[in-house]
């Protein structure tokens, strides 16, 4: 088996015993004689996978009570229409946090429907080198919610700090950082995330979101959007992802076999420190990203010559790390080092990029 080391933003690494456990039970799940691809979604069989990926995730991210968890379809891009679809009739109004591409869709995405949407900060005449500062008094006393996104993918930056919206509730995009550390659920009114990047294979999309916050959905919405619809045929209104909660339940289950999010932050801030350690320790390469704004899941830097970008990026592939190439939109260089990345992996990268500075000097 010759598997590389995959820095792609997402889709992104599995962990390679979720991937051999899924390879088991690829042919036949249990004793049920077909695979969970197989399986009717009311089937005994599939019911049970799909409560214990609910009840795992409940104890990952010690998610209260009155939380509702949804497994949907239509990716994170999807919720940026179904979250003021299902909060605005709150009072009408709402407030968002630019920090980068994809809040900055989110948000025109609700200005798009008529509402009384503000942006009340961003950083973007910074090209979204660090996260805004959000204080209370920011916010519109009488705004529905608070949009942020919680990490960057595209920027590499992420929120150090839980913005404080007093009663107004906080949404968060957590797509790439959702379950790399822990976080305390009962700040936010509402947690969603793509699953692509740190959870299971594209096409599931999570949804937390707390119970009085479901009976505000604009009269108009389309039934698919509607959290409380979907909250209340337990995620199962329409036939779900089967097979991708599946492949969540299986991360969950790895995780918690290796100590919670607890362990799985500690993992993931030394992977980080070994990564920025060597950036912050030479001249070559620019991490433009401002420390107190550093992401521990999408590291970006540069050379500054964007022909040397593409060669090291063309290089680095044929020496088994791939997709380090940076977003189209901005350039350079991006290692997304999730979960499932093994710190071996940004070791490799580290030596890789002294040898490549070594045999290409800078004019």
């Amino acid at each position: 088996m010759n598997r590389v080391y995959n820095f792609s933003a997402g889709p992104s690494m599995l962990p390679l015993e979720v991937l051999e456990k899924a390879a088991s039970e690829l042919v036949c799940y249990g004793d049920s004689g077909m695979s969970v691809m197989e399986m009717s979604h009311r089937s005994p069989d599939y019911e049970a996978i799909i409560n214990d990926a609910e009840a795992m995730l409940r104890k990952l991210m010690n998610i209260p009570d009155n939380y509702k968890v949804l497994f949907l379809q239509g990716g994170a891009s999807t919720q940026f229409a179904a979250v003021p679809l299902n909060l605005i009739g709150r009072t009408g109004k709402a407030d968002y946090v630019v920090s980068g591409q994809f809040s900055g869709k989110a948000f025109k995405e609700a200005q798009k429907m008529g509402y009384d949407v503000k942006c009340i900060a961003t950083t973007k005449e910074d090209n979204f080198d660090h996260i805004p500062t959000v204080t209370k008094d920011m916010v519109r006393p009488d705004a529905s919610y608070v949009h942020v996104c919680f990490n960057n993918t595209i920027y590499g930056t992420k929120y150090s700090y839980i913005p404080d919206t007093g009663d107004v509730p906080l949404v968060a995009d957590m797509s790439s950082c959702i379950i790399s550390e822990p976080v305390d659920v009962s700040k936010f009114g509402v947690i969603y995330a793509g699953a692509q990047k740190n959870m299971a294979p594209a096409g599931l999309t999570l949804v937390i979101v707390r119970e009085d916050l479901l009976d505000y959905a604009d009269p108009k919405m389309p039934t698919m959007l509607e959290w409380k619809t979907m909250a209340e045929n337990g995620s199962m209104y329409n036939t779900p992802p089967c097979y991708t909660i599946y492949m969540a339940k299986l991360v969950y289950e790895w995780i918690l076999s290796i100590g919670g999010l607890e362990e799985m932050q500690k993992r993931n801030v030394a992977k980080a420190a070994v990564l920025y350690n060597y950036l912050d320790s030479q001249s070559y390469y620019i991490a433009p990203v401002k420390a107190d704004s550093r992401s521990m899941m999408n590291v970006t830097f540069v050379t500054g010559d964007a022909d040397l970008d593409k060669k090291f990026a063309s290089e680095a592939a044929k020496a088994g790390l791939k997709n380090l190439k940076g977003h189209r939109s901005v350039g350079g260089m991006r290692a997304s080092i999730y979960n499932a990345m093994p710190k071996e992996g940004v070791e490799k990268l580290v030596e890789f990029m002294k040898a490549f500075a070594d045999a290409n000097p800078k004019a």
